[in-house]
């Protein structure tokens, strides 16, 4: 076979397609949009479902993608063999009700012998038990002789999903490597678990719909769903062991063994943590490009799960420092032809990986001195296996993968509790679970909207204009389609045109008014129902209204006009903080309504005072040289080539609206927008913070909105100013300086009183102790004494010739503490402050503990006191001998 590149063979894949008519898409996001069955993609099919459902109307019945994929089921085997791995691309071709088995079959057979020329004599084909159908195409279509198809059964050549939906026989291309690849089992044959007849092509033929009584009826609308490993071709291709061999993932591979001076192939430890780095570095450097950052929850935790692997498998081979960002180079050389995205985003990515390594290089050390401790109490204890709690702690809290706590545990003849460990996580999934919300099989619930004829198509118009006449084509309730609503009632109207900008993007969607012949409705709300619909929430306000009457729908254009202020100035707020922070900004999410300007962006480190100002005042410059707004539809590959900046993991079709603001800013985005940057008058920020590792948000106000906060400011000033009695504004700052050294003079003086009378009431105290066993033992509670006065109490103790033990409750704090304090003879004797102060607080409930000399303790329950501090003297002895 010829030697072919892995980037060349997905290309020859796609184009070989196109020839066929299918439209050619470039991968979605690794992020799944609308479906909340997935954290992330993980077949070809899944970012098509809607499609595949009937939901929405694909842009051609015929396409074909290779989509960018991660498998996190196998995680602990990555590494362990040349097999697994999480990321991988998948080649496709699918078919909505258009094309079937006679097609699908006949260009999968044409591509494999023709364009690849692999050796008809050595492929092998497999269809489910009962499809003669497809049986009889491979063999007096493509001509397969019949004793190279195999028949398999269901669990092998039937796709299902669940107990119900979509579902269909399946059939497979097999390729026999040879016997250097085989087990050397005289029944080696097709399906055999070695690496000799390697599948690499499964065509699905989507034709029954699955009901949960287990029955299945034929499809309307039959689909056709291929699948075919991109790594794995290019292995066969190759002639080459396994997908760590393959030209773009050996480059990487190589690169590890670079840094980390070691050999592949020559220990199998080693081997290990080379293909876990492999492996992972390419998934992370992807997640990364699509917007995902590392987070405790959702697809965040499978990366920093991934990135904090790859780092463990670095220590293991040596590699001292942080070696992502120059594998990340790599990963970019080998994969930036198809998605030229990791160049643009280079910079990006390295930072957030590069977080992500140094804060993992921080917890490694806390969570291996928790270790440690734990393995040292096992010891104490006699114990031989660490609690599934601590085990889950270890991983959830430190990042500890469950195989690393295993091994070290291991080396002191310890093992972890992995059942225990188990239901922790399961606790951990089942509310991951919960978070994402219920979901059918394709990922997204259906709704009243789903029975709108899916042709159906709401035309938006509100660019140009804020009003328009339309028929109220459907009339809906929360539950079904109907024919009318009537005055206070809560309805939802779908029409096929509106000037109503519904919610997207961030930018929350419009109200205003419906008026027809008969009666009036409030617009609440207008948001996208499904496939390309727009559903307006109505309040019907006066009569009535009807399905199918004409309506004029008006939008609040006082609203709109905010609403512009503050997505403009979000543009422009992006655009200087690109300029004063770095290019590693991106919009990681926004809130863009009336009254304000909320928007989320990727930086790793807190904003100075000075930066923030820089940016602020920066905004207001655009403002003020009152540059023209401009907005353009364009095909999506011009528009990148322009410089747009698109929103990470959003979905986009073949053209785009680009907004640009001069030379300054440019973005994809479909809101509404002003004409000119002066009409945002003025750019206030209120607020900025972190709300996420690597994400802060900053949030604004524009135009009115800023003299409204200005007058409250304003407000605000004028009451202080009366307060601290000034006849001028700004003289406020030097009237609180004032007040601050006076209040910390008043402190000096009041600290002082407070010390002198606990010399005092020391004095008193030694004079009241009782004696035992020839210690004296003070063991008392006092009203008026705080905890700020402990210290000189414990000082006037430990300069105690005798033997002396203080047991004190001062309950002036609102949460009292209790003392004990022993002086050097008292110790001498036994006596002990930190076992002495613990016991007598675990009378109330509470904790502490200590040094013997001194120690303090919280109080649990304040009612238990002094029944607490009439033990105190009989604890105290205990100790003494």
């Amino acid at each position: 076979m010829e030697w072919t590149s892995l980037n060349d063979l997905r290309e020859s894949y796609l184009k070989f397609f196109e020839s066929k008519n299918c439209l050619r898409k470039k991968s979605y996001s690794l992020v799944p949009q609308n479906d909340n069955s997935l954290l992330l993609i993980v077949a070809g099919m899944a970012p098509l479902k809607p499609y595949f459902t009937g939901q929405e109307v694909p842009p051609r019945t015929r396409m074909t993608t290779c989509q960018k994929c991660i498998r996190t089921g196998d995680i602990e085997n990555v590494g362990k063999t040349a097999r697994h791995g999480t990321y991988f691309e998948m080649l496709g071709n699918f078919s909505f009700g258009d094309y079937f088995k006679k097609e699908a079959i006949a260009w999968a057979w044409e591509y494999v012998t023709q364009v690849l020329k692999l050796p008809k004599d050595r492929l092998w084909i497999s269809v489910y038990e009962d499809d003669d159908e497809a049986a009889e195409i491979w063999h007096n279509e493509a001509g397969v002789p019949k004793d190279r198809i195999v028949r398999m059964g269901k669990e092998d050549n039937f796709w299902e999903a669940g107990t119900d939906g979509p579902c269909g026989p399946c059939s497979e291309i097999y390729f026999d490597r040879g016997e250097k690849y085989g087990c050397g089992k005289p029944d080696c044959k097709v399906g055999c678990d070695c690496d000799r007849y390697m599948e690499f092509w499964n065509l699905v033929f989507t034709q029954f719909e699955r009901h949960e009584d287990g029955t299945y009826t034929p499809l309307a609308q039959k689909n056709i769903d291929t699948g075919m490993g991109l790594e794995r071709l290019a292995a066969l291709m190759q002639d080459v062991g396994s997908i760590f061999d393959v030209d773009t993932v050996k480059a990487i591979r190589d690169h590890i063994c670079k840094i980390a001076g070691c050999t592949y192939g020559e220990e199998y430890k080693k081997d290990v943590s080379v293909r876990v780095i492999t492996d992972h570095i390419r998934a992370v450097t992807f997640l990364a490009s699509d917007g995902v950052l590392p987070s405790n929850e959702g697809a965040g935790y499978v990366m920093r799960r991934l990135v904090r692997r790859a780092v463990r498998h670095g220590k293991l081979l040596g590699i001292n420092g942080l070696f992502l960002k120059d594998l990340v180079k790599t990963v970019v050389d080998c994969n930036k032809c198809e998605y030229n995205e990791l160049e643009e985003k280079y910079d990006y990515i390295v930072k957030v990986l590069t977080n992500e390594e140094m804060n993992f290089n921080r917890t490694i050390d806390r969570g291996m001195k928790l270790l440690d401790e734990l393995i040292e109490k096992m010891q104490a204890e006699g114990k031989t296996v660490l609690d599934g709690e601590d085990c889950f702690k270890l991983s959830d809290t430190y990042g500890f993968p469950l195989d690393l706590t295993r091994e070290i545990l291991e080396e002191k003849g310890f093992t972890p509790d992995e059942e225990g460990y188990e239901k922790c996580m399961e606790v951990q999934r089942t509310t991951a679970r919960t978070a994402r919300g219920g979901s059918k099989y394709m990922g997204a619930d259906e709704t009243v909207f789903h029975r709108i004829d899916k042709e159906f198509q709401t035309e938006f118009v509100g660019y140009e204009t804020l009003e328009c006449d339309a028929n109220a084509d459907y009339l809906t309730n929360d539950d079904e389609l109907i024919m009318r609503a009537d005055e206070g009632q809560t309805a939802y109207i779908v029409s096929s045109k509106t000037p109503f900008y519904a919610e997207s993007g961030g930018q929350v969607g419009d109200t205003g008014f419906i008026e027809t012949e008969t009666g009036k409705a409030e617009v609440l709300d207008a948001q996208k129902a499904v496939a390309g619909k727009v559903s307006h929430k109505i309040a019907v306000i006066k009569g009535y209204i009807e399905a199918g009457q004409t309506a004029h729908f008006t939008v609040d254009g006082k609203r709109r006009m905010a609403i512009a202020r503050n997505h403009s100035a979000a543009h422009l707020l992006q655009a200087a903080l690109r300029e004063v922070l770095g290019d590693h900004v991106h919009q990681k999410g926004q809130l863009v309504d009336a009254d304000r300007v909320r928007f989320d962006f990727s930086h790793f480190e807190a904003i100075t005072p000075e930066e923030l100002a820089k940016v602020e005042q920066l905004v207001n410059e655009k403002i003020m040289d009152g540059i023209e707004v401009n907005t353009q539809v364009l095909p999506i590959e011009e528009a990148q080539k322009l410089g747009a900046m698109a929103l990470f993991g959003e979905k986009y079709g073949e053209t785009v609206r680009v907004v640009s603001m001069g030379d300054f800013s440019l973005e994809f985005c479909g809101g509404t927008h002003l004409k000119n940057t002066a009409q945002a008058g003025l750019f206030k920020i209120v607020s900025e913070g972190s709300v996420a590792s690597g994400v802060r948000r900053i949030e604004a106000v524009t135009g009115g909105n800023v003299l409204t906060l200005f007058g409250e400011i304003e407000g605000r000033l004028s009451a202080a100013q009366k307060l601290l009695k000034v006849n001028d504004t700004s003289l406020i700052p030097d009237r609180i300086t004032s007040l601050i050294e006076e209040n910390k003079e008043l402190a000096r003086t009041a600290d002082s009183l407070k010390q002198k009378i606990a010399g005092s009431m020391f004095d008193q105290l030694v004079n009241g102790a009782s004696e035992i066993n020839g210690v004296k033992v003070f063991a008392g509670e006092m009203a008026n004494v705080g905890s700020d006065m402990y210290e000189k109490f414990s000082e006037g103790v430990k300069n105690l010739d005798d033997a002396f033990v203080l047991v004190l409750a001062g309950t002036a704090d609102e949460k009292p503490k209790l003392l004990c304090a022993c002086s050097k003879a008292a110790v001498a004797k036994g006596a002990h402050a930190g076992k002495i102060v613990k016991d007598v607080a675990a009378l109330t409930d509470g904790k502490g503990g200590g040094r013997p000399e001194s120690a303090m303790a919280g109080v649990g329950d304040k009612a238990k006191i002094a029944a607490a501090m009439e033990k105190a003297a009989e604890i105290a002895a205990g100790y003494i001998k």
